[in-house]
């Protein structure tokens, strides 16, 4: 269904996975997870705004990588159509603690979790968009080669 005046975001996100566990984001009062990253901002790269989102909400020095995949996610938000091209990357964020203790987020809104990097694990946990969750795999098993619509 075309929308006239929906709302498409660019945003980089990172798939950081440690110890058999994948690094999430969600709002602080609970709900679906999602990659953590954030909008690509004029003049600047995605994997800048990644690095620059990743300082911003967790207070930490980070290094995106290989490009891994492009998805597309259209949804409604508050009654209002929305599309995001959704950028991945590898990320690494040494100054992390290991699964499972949580990493501290930086702005009060929002928190970060370790998920088992299992498709159930993320099905279960909510992530965002949802076929992430089975998808994830694949890319990192051949990086840059997918282009996704969902």
């Amino acid at each position: 269904m075309p929308y006239e005046n929906a709302n498409i975001e660019t945003i980089a996100r990172g798939v950081c996975l440690r110890d058999g566990h994948l690094l999430v984001c969600k709002p602080a009062k609970g709900g679906r997870c999602y990659l953590p990253g954030g909008h690509v901002e004029f003049g600047e790269t995605a994997r800048q705004a990644l690095v620059r989102e990743i300082r911003e909400e967790l207070g930490q020095a980070a290094e995106a990588g290989a490009f891994l995949a492009v998805t597309e996610n259209a949804f409604e938000q508050a009654g209002e159509p929305h599309c995001e091209v959704n950028l991945l990357f590898r990320l690494d964020v040494p100054g992390l603690p290991p699964p499972p203790a949580a990493p501290r987020a930086a702005e009060p809104w929002i928190a970060f979790a370790w998920v088992p990097f299992e498709t159930r694990a993320l099905a279960a946990a909510n992530l965002l968009p949802a076929h992430l969750a089975a998808d994830l795999p694949a890319y990192l098993a051949a990086p840059g080669r997918h282009t996704e619509a969902h």
